[in-house]
């Protein structure tokens, strides 16, 4: 009689590319080559997607939208993920995310009109802010339930398998939403219908105010894949180049062997949990430090391209003043907001009788 061990005294090993220093630790037969074009653009997009990120954090705080969540700390996990992947590819987000929507097109103006939800929002002001989507994008409209797109990711992704398209389905979850039905429901689906979809566990530290250490027991998120019988993989969320190479294998891997994968990137969320959140109340102050000067994503990834010789302080400030003409948050404020025929709309055909009845009783109000 032989009990399978709970868990092991080694830890799965995280994969990694660059130092906090932005030099090489691996060699060059060990990650996906990126060339200055590309390199630039991931680094642009990371310092647009911070900018943009204070801006409407300050607007937040000054009463001009209603709430807002940040991504300081996972720009790099984000974006280099959006990076490596086709424009064909589903991309279903949670709500940390629109640094793949960036990557794809979505302007900055689309995404404070998206927080202010006026006309020119494509939601048409009918979503909470940073709940963005974009079909033109391929990026499936951000749901507030957690975990919901998981068992949705596997179903799309299983109709690409059947229309045998070249593309597979990109699902994110945070540390938390491993903690809900859809995750388990959503990998085991996959992996029994061997669909196309890459799960990434974006693993902050924190699900809102609880640590992972009241998430789970388990050696993080990645042990947990084997047991669906899904290849994974733990990769430093920090490390632009390490994600970009991880989630090129796992695209590689979906599709040619039409199969799930989960992806676990380590990162840390600087930013509370949203604007709605205080995270000073339950985690230190010298840690956020920590994580936002040592450990910045973006900071590091800049390194490895000055090193390269593909950047300078010229183009820092060039790319900074650029961004900042790019969207205006008072063209936004200022825009009327839908009419109020757009709620009752884009379901019905014919609507029914009782929303018939609310909208009168609605322009009535």
């Amino acid at each position: 009689m032989k009990f399978i061990s709970g868990s092991y005294d080694k830890r799965i090993p995280c994969y990694r590319v660059l130092g906090d220093d932005g030099e090489l630790i691996k060699d060059g037969s060990d990650f996906e080559k990126v060339n200055k074009e590309l390199a630039v653009k991931m680094y642009s997009d990371m310092v647009c997607l911070q900018i943009m990120d204070t801006f409407m954090y300050e607007a937040q705080r000054q009463g001009r939208i209603s709430f807002y969540m940040t991504s300081f700390g996972e720009e790099a996990a984000t974006i280099s993920s959006a990076a490596a992947l086709t424009k064909d590819d589903i991309i279903l987000p949670q709500y940390r995310e629109p640094g793949a929507l960036l990557w794809r097109g979505f302007t900055l103006q689309e995404f404070v009109n998206q927080c202010f939800g006026n006309k020119d929002d494509g939601g048409k002001g009918r979503q909470m802010p940073v709940h963005y989507g974009s079909r033109k994008h391929n990026f499936v409209t951000v749901s507030s339930p957690i975990a919901t797109q998981l068992p949705q990711a596997a179903g799309m992704a299983y109709s690409l398998k059947m229309d045998k398209k070249d593309a597979c389905v990109v699902a994110f979850i945070g540390d938390g939403g491993t903690s809900e039905g859809d995750f388990h429901a959503g990998l085991n689906f996959a992996a029994v219908m061997e669909a196309p979809v890459i799960f990434v566990c974006r693993n902050n530290g924190w699900a809102i105010s609880t640590p992972t250490s009241d998430q789970f027991r388990s050696d993080g998120v990645v042990v947990k894949g084997q047991a669906y019988g899904i290849p994974s993989i733990r990769v430093d969320g920090t490390d632009a180049l390490a994600v970009y190479s991880a989630i090129r294998a796992a695209r590689s891997m979906a599709i040619n062997e039409q199969r799930p994968v989960l992806v676990e990137s380590l990162a840390y969320r600087v930013g509370h949990h949203s604007t709605s959140d205080d995270s000073t109340k339950y985690r230190s102050l010298n840690e956020i430090e920590h994580w936002k000067t040592d450990r910045d994503p973006v900071n590091k990834f800049r390194k490895w391209v000055e090193l390269n010789g593909w950047w300078s302080e010229r183009d820092e400030a060039d790319l900074r003043s650029s961004i900042k003409k790019q969207a205006t948050i008072q063209v936004a404020e200022g825009t009327e907001k839908p009419p109020l025929t757009e709620l009752f709309t884009d379901v019905y055909d014919l609507p029914p009788s009782n929303l018939v009845e609310q909208e009168k009783l609605l322009r009535q109000t």
